[in-house]
């Protein structure tokens, strides 16, 4: 039993095709057949499901949990690796962050100061839902997700909390808002929106709050990128609702403004997350620390109101 059949195990699972699987790995698709072929004769199961012909037809019962278990040995192997780098003061290796799409402006005030200690390391960044940086999490594919801490489900999970995330409305720069600096929620139900799509999160916690002050408002536009609704503030008629970080975006200024959104003022809660267990990869906890590091400076304040700020806290 070889590590590199694990790696083809692994490949196979995430890519559900032979032929990608192989490339990923760097070998020929036979290569990586035979390599499966002995790990299911070494361990006495089928790992994948037989059908016509050669393709990908799943994993059986018994191959998914072999899998759970690959993606947990190299894990360990990387979480090794890297620990012995660490030791000699050279640590190199991969951080898979996960976050979600309205935290991107973030994400890189927290990865600068992380790649400038650690110039030898690859930070691999990707975007989703909260289920997706869910099962990133369980099945090894992220180290770290960057999410809303007020899922339930987030208990058994390691969590430090970064920042309370406030919600603004942008507006075109007109006269009628000319002399504004904060609107109601029910007023801003009144006004022609374009929105996030329904089944983000953001835009499910504003049609909540929407709902609670007695006004449910007509989308104009939805999209999954704020960037591109924003582009719409900037060009049209319409407003949309944004984390007031997103007022730093380049190039958005000229032709917005962002009121602040009250009766009531919410915030959410945004933090680090990292699965629990004896295996943290040091990548993973020399990020972790950084940002511990970072929040007691003024960095992360440049990109954030002041008054949002809070204390690192394990939860």
């Amino acid at each position: 039993m070889y590590f590199r059949q694990f790696r083809y195990l692994v490949a196979v699972s995430e890519q559900g095709h032979f032929g990608r699987a192989a490339q990923q790995c760097n070998v020929t698709q036979p290569t990586l057949s035979s390599g499966i072929k002995l790990l299911e004769i070494e361990l006495g199961v089928p790992i994948f499901l037989r059908g016509r012909g050669q393709g990908f037809h799943g994993l059986t019962p018994e191959g998914v949990r072999v899998a759970k278990w690959a993606r947990s040995v190299l894990a360990h192997c990387d979480a090794m690796r890297e620990e012995v780098a660490l030791m000699q003061d050279n640590l190199k290796g991969h951080l898979r962050i996960g976050a979600m799409p309205t935290m991107s402006p973030i994400v890189p005030v927290l990865l600068k100061p992380f790649r400038d200690r650690h110039p030898g390391g690859h930070v691999d960044v990707q975007f989703g839902g909260m289920e997706t940086l869910k099962v990133g999490l369980n099945n090894f594919s992220l180290d770290i997700a960057i999410a809303y801490l007020e899922e339930s489900d987030l208990k058994a999970k390691n969590v430090l909390r970064i920042y309370a995330e406030k919600l603004g409305l942008l507006v075109p720069d007109t006269p009628r808002f000319q002399n504004l600096t904060q609107i109601t929620w029910k007023e801003a139900g009144e006004l022609p929106l374009s929105m996030l799509r329904p089944a983000m999160h953001l835009r499910h916690f504003a049609d909540e709050v929407f709902a609670k002050v007695g006004c449910s408002p007509l989308a104009h536009v939805e999209s999954e990128s704020i960037i591109h609704l924003m582009f719409h503030v900037q060009y049209t008629e319409l407003c949309t609702i944004i984390p007031t970080y997103f007022k730093n975006t380049p190039g958005l200024h000229k032709g917005t403004k962002l009121l602040e959104l009250i009766e009531p003022t919410v915030t959410h809660d945004v933090g680090l997350i990292w699965t629990e267990g004896d295996v943290m990869m040091p990548m993973a906890n020399a990020f972790v620390k950084i940002v511990r590091d970072l929040m007691k400076s003024t960095e992360l304040q440049k990109r954030l109101s002041p008054e949002l700020m809070v204390e690192p806290v394990e939860l």
